[in-house]
């Protein structure tokens, strides 16, 4: 997979070379990032390919928190609330 495809932009890529960026600005990048992502391209296969390419400062850079994070499995999503919820508080 090349870097040229996973990160056609190169918001990543100049992420990294930021000094003092913030997480929440990384944030931000990561999230421009995945919107423009490659359709048909797995966003984890597109994370690990990143880390492998950038792993010496993904250890200590805000980025490499915020593209180890994109790596975890989202909590399973509840229900909260709905008609059933609003009925069954006024019984």
């Amino acid at each position: 997979m090349e870097l040229q495809t996973i990160d056609r932009k190169g918001l990543i890529r100049e992420a990294f070379r930021i000094e003092g960026i913030t997480k929440g600005e990384c944030r931000s990048i990561f999230l421009d990032w995945a919107l423009t992502l490659p359709d048909g391209l797995a966003a984890t296969d597109a994370i690990q390919a990143l880390l492998e390419a950038y792993a010496l400062d993904a250890q200590t850079h805000p980025m490499g928190e915020v593209l180890r994070e994109g790596l975890l499995t989202p909590p399973t999503p509840r229900r909260r609330g709905g008609r059933a919820a609003r009925l069954s508080s006024k019984t």
